[in-house]
């Protein structure tokens, strides 16, 4: 099977910080969040990340897991988590952390002998093998193959001899130039390149998409469905662009693609436009570094007007504002019926009373009480929901569950529990 090639970046994290390679003799970068945010930026496909921890020392390794559930929170690809693991337990904490993956070292015995159950509980495809000889893995053939997913080779052992499997292969390479990437990628079993080969060439992962893609390689890019020619342009050639951000819908800007800026979108996936002023193109956040960088793109019912979900750094508008609509012209008082921003709203008053109490607050007689307390409510309000749902009135358990929300976001507030952390988890699933 010739699957769609991916780049990679590791990152080797020890004591909170980047190290070269596994061994941590070279510290690279000092904050692995902002890090993994560049690589992901970069067009990353996946980001693998290794716990080099030292053996044994559980603080360490809780500090390392905290730092990859503040990576999988900001970046926005798919993120493994490998190293450090030697029961269920560590696999369930790295996929709890946010990873979409977790890692078996089948150099390790122990390793070997939990992957079926690992497999069985959280899922084949949650579940890859490390291994650093052909060895490891033609000795355990049928549990790999029955049991995981995908292989990561963190040896750049010969793949020729590999045929005992037909499982896609993650390579690690400490050097490589396109040359190389394309050799590579000729192996059909490959499914992605990663190591310091894609770390120290992190700026060149969209010059070396555009490579493989124009020899016919299989990558893993923004894949149209509608070409230029299916667009219904105006009297100039172009077509109006909407932009929103992909998390909160909010409308960021409106901006005009030609055919270039269109195709560049597609092969960047950076938002591209032709400046109508400038009669030039535009590469969004070329000269301020707010990239927009593409989620989703939507043409609309007479194909005249595209719609962007982006990821949108920094502000969207050249007056500092996040979105260009910030210029009130009229409105009518009236109630939010967005369930989120709902909910937004209610929490932003909850934490403000914890920051600034009120007397007489509801709320802050609960967060005075302290967790106890509050426990005691959450645990009383699901009652009532459980008493509520057994009666034939629907008007009830949208009260009860209206409670429930409330004292469960005094919960979160207590806790320091965002609705993004929910959300993101919610999601995951």
């Amino acid at each position: 099977m010739n699957y769609n090639k991916k780049f990679i970046p590791c990152i080797y994290l020890f004591q909170g910080k980047a190290y070269l390679d596994f061994n941590k003799s070279n510290a690279l970068f000092d904050d692995p969040v902002t890090l993994a945010s560049r690589y992901s930026d970069c067009g990353a496909d996946e980001i693998i990340i290794f716990d080099l921890s030292t053996e044994g020392n559980d603080k360490e390794h809780e500090e390392a897991l905290d730092i990859i559930k503040k990576i999988c929170k900001v970046v926005d690809t798919d993120v493994i988590g490998a190293g450090n693991v030697k029961r269920m337990e560590d696999i369930k904490k790295l996929l709890y952390a946010g990873c979409k993956k977790a890692c078996l070292n089948f150099s390790k015995q122990g390793n070997v002998e939990i992957i079926k159950e690992v497999s069985d509980k959280f899922g084949k495809d949650k579940i890859c093998v490390c291994y650093s000889n052909n060895g490891q893995i033609y000795d355990n053939k049928e549990l790999v193959n029955t049991y995981a997913c995908e292989l990561i080779n963190i040896a750049d052992e010969d793949l020729t001899n590999v045929t005992f499997t037909e499982l896609p292969i993650i390579v690690l390479k400490k050097a490589a130039g396109i040359e190389d990437v394309e050799k590579l990628f000729s192996e059909s079993k490959v499914s992605g390149i990663s190591g310091n080969a894609v770390n120290d060439n992190c700026a060149k992962i969209d010059e070396w998409k555009a490579v493989c893609n124009s020899k016919n390689i299989p990558i893993c890019k923004l894949e149209a469905k509608f070409s230029w020619a299916n667009l219904k342009k105006n009297s100039d050639g172009m077509v109006p662009v909407i932009v929103q951000d992909y998390r909160t819908d909010q409308v960021l800007m409106l901006a005009y693609m030609n055919e270039e800026a269109y195709n560049k979108t597609l092969e960047t996936g950076k938002m591209t436009y032709y400046s109508r002023s400038r009669q030039s193109l535009w590469l969004k956040g070329e000269t301020s570094s707010h990239f927009q960088y593409v989620k989703a793109l939507y043409a609309d019912c007479d194909y005249d007007t595209i719609l962007a979900k982006v990821k949108q750094i920094g502000a969207a508008c050249h007056t500092g504002n996040y979105s260009c609509f910030f210029n009130e012209i009229a409105s009518k008082d009236y109630s939010e019926k967005n369930p989120q921003k709902v909910l937004d709203s209610v929490f932003d008053v909850i934490k403000d009373r914890k920051v600034n109490p009120r007397e007489g607050s509801y709320t802050n007689y609960l967060f005075d009480k302290g967790i106890d307390k509050i426990l005691k409510k959450v645990g009383e309000e699901a009652t009532e929901i459980v008493i509520a749902a057994k009666n034939p009135n629907e008007n009830e358990i949208v009260y009860e569950l209206s409670d429930f929300l409330y004292h469960m976001m005094v919960l979160m507030a207590e806790k320091n529990v965002k609705w993004e952390d929910v959300t993101d988890e919610l999601s995951r699933r």
